[in-house]
């Protein structure tokens, strides 16, 4: 028996022995790391579905960040983000901003909206009859603005010159009534007051363009004019079935001197819209009240839709000097062109108004 050769090959086999248990050692670590990796990118609560915004300020690093999502709920280990971040080569790829974030989502999912720049934005609606006061108010509930400094922008600063269609606008606090187009709108989170009014701003400058502005001149009329009635229209009907015709009523009403008498411009003195006008609020003494000033009142009392404007300069071709609200209430109009129809039927709407109300 050759010994050294048994020896050499006991000490080969041992060699190989080591370098498999080596091998299986260093696979189960890798394994376990990959677990361990794969699982520091797991949602903190996979069904929470609740979105915050959080802002990220310039020059924070991915300690901070991590940090800031941690306290904020949306991870539950800053450390396990900062090595996940490393690992995956998103350290010091952060961005600085707002964003709306989960705690539903994974890290990969937080990483990419973070590294990408996607910068959380804020969804409004501004519907169609609002008065600035009123955009004001729910912006405000929402949230999203100061409501006294917006107020204080809105009653104060001159756009005019950003937005020449102003220029015909009303020279008080209420200058921007009737310019705040009414739409849905994205903004950036933590966007300034100015930046929600410049918005809306925009929108209107979109929407009407130089072939409404050119209608409004061939009607001899300034587009404030067009805005100050498409407002009363709005607020008076049902715009996109009876909009030409109410425009119809109030560029008859006009032709002849005849105070326009219209329930909507009282309304906005007000503040509430009344079903039912009593003789003292048609007797309030305001320019705007169209009950006792003749002509149009002096700026538009909303924020018309692009339908109530065109309905203001294209208006249906009729004798109508009244209408009123019908006593089918459901909305619609009865329209006539005398007094006497017109009483019939206003008498028809109350007499419908207190039977469904009493």
């Amino acid at each position: 028996m050759d010994i050294k050769k048994t020896l050499a090959n006991l000490a080969d086999t041992r060699k190989k022995k080591i370098i498999l248990i080596a091998a299986a050692v260093i696979l189960i670590v890798l394994i376990a790391a990959y677990i361990t990796i794969s699982s520091m990118g797991s949602p903190a609560d996979p069904d929470n579905q609740e979105y915050m915004t959080i802002t990220i300020e310039s020059g924070s690093g991915t300690s901070q960040i991590a940090q800031m999502l941690t306290e904020n709920g949306i991870i539950e280990s800053p450390g396990k983000f900062k090595l996940w971040s490393r690992i995956k080569g998103y350290d010091s790829q952060y961005k600085a901003g707002a964003y709306s974030l989960s705690p539903s989502m994974s890290f990969k999912e937080i990483a990419e909206i973070l590294v990408g720049g996607k910068v959380s934005t804020i969804k409004f609606t501004i519907p169609e009859g609002y008065t600035i006061y009123q955009v004001a108010d729910t912006l405000s509930q929402l949230g999203y603005v100061d409501k006294e400094r917006f107020t204080e922008i809105l009653e104060t600063e001159d756009f005019s010159e950003e937005y020449p269609f102003l220029k015909d606008a009303q020279d008080n606090k209420n200058r921007l009534e009737g310019y705040l187009y009414p739409n849905t709108y994205f903004v950036e989170t933590g966007a300034s007051e100015e930046a929600y009014i410049k918005v809306m701003l925009n929108q209107f400058g979109k929407e009407v363009t130089d072939e409404h502005y050119a209608r409004a001149e061939e009607l001899g009329l300034s587009m404030n004019d067009v805005i100050i009635i498409a407002s009363i229209i709005q607020r008076e009907c049902d715009v996109a079935k009876e909009g030409d015709k109410v425009a119809s009523v109030i560029y008859n009403r006009l032709e002849k001197g005849m105070a326009l008498q219209m329930c909507s411009t009282v309304q906005y003195i007000l503040g509430e819209t009344k079903p039912v006008l009593s003789y003292a609020d048609t007797q309030i003494e305001s320019p705007y009240n169209t009950y006792l000033h003749q002509g149009l009142p002096p700026g538009p009392i909303c924020s018309p839709s692009i339908d109530a404007i065109e309905a203001a300069l294209y208006p249906a071709d009729t004798d109508y000097l009244y209408f009123v609200l019908s006593e089918k209430l459901d909305g619609t109009s009865n329209f006539s062109d005398n007094y006497e129809k017109f009483q019939k039927d206003s008498q028809a709407y109350y007499d419908a108004y207190e039977k469904a109300n009493s």
